[in-house]
């Protein structure tokens, strides 16, 4: 009798075990929840911020650097013949702080207020119908693609050229592919190089 019970005690045990260890590696497979997916509030937001950022120009400073100025020459003080020379301790290396992420120069042509305008007024609708593009039964053609030719066609050294093929290149592939996009309306590379009337300016992305 004693020997019954102690089997089914050993029994209930070896399937306690055995449900422990299923959950613990049912636990181990169990998929992360995703996280959640962006409205397209919060996507429209972003691409205001990205596609409609301006650049500043830079600042060109009068003053050059030198290797020793004057004034630091003279507070150097000589040392006299037949002085002993004071040891000084030496100086521990500073660690270097990594610094932040600078902005690029790029170099664009200023236009004038009223082909600004109506530059700014194309990107103002490129930059909104990037956004509505996405959305289902839409797409991007009259919204965006128009809007971003035109600007690159009428100012194509200008700032608003810039964002406007950054616009171009964010498109899905599989449009850039049925609205037939050129390598070289999406090719931002001119832009950071010096040419015929184009002045420094100083962007970051925002991403």
């Amino acid at each position: 009798m004693n020997t019954f019970w102690l089997k089914l005690a050993g029994a209930a045990i070896g399937i306690t075990a055995i449900v422990i260890v299923a959950s613990m590696f049912a636990s181990k497979n169990t998929p992360k929840p995703a996280e959640p997916e962006k409205s397209f509030y919060d996507q429209a937001q972003n691409d205001q911020k990205s596609f409609l950022a301006e650049p500043e120009k830079v600042k060109v400073s009068d003053q050059t650097p030198t290797t020793q100025t004057q004034n630091e020459v003279a507070q150097t003080p000589a040392v006299q013949p037949n002085q002993p020379v004071q040891q000084t301790p030496p100086v521990q290396p500073r660690v270097q702080q990594p610094e932040p992420a600078q902005p690029t120069t790029l170099y664009f042509k200023e236009l004038g207020e009223i082909e600004q305008i109506e530059a700014e007024r194309q990107l103002n609708i490129a930059a909104p119908g990037f956004s509505v593009g996405r959305l289902p039964m839409t797409g991007y053609k009259g919204l965006a693609v128009d809007p971003c030719r035109r600007i690159i066609q009428k100012w194509p050294d200008s700032f608003y050229a810039y964002q406007a093929k950054r616009i171009l290149a964010a498109l899905p592939f599989r449009y850039q592919t049925r609205y037939k996009i050129t390598e070289q309306e999406t090719d931002l590379s001119m832009y950071s190089k010096q040419r015929p009337g184009t002045k420094p300016f100083e962007f970051k992305e925002q991403n």
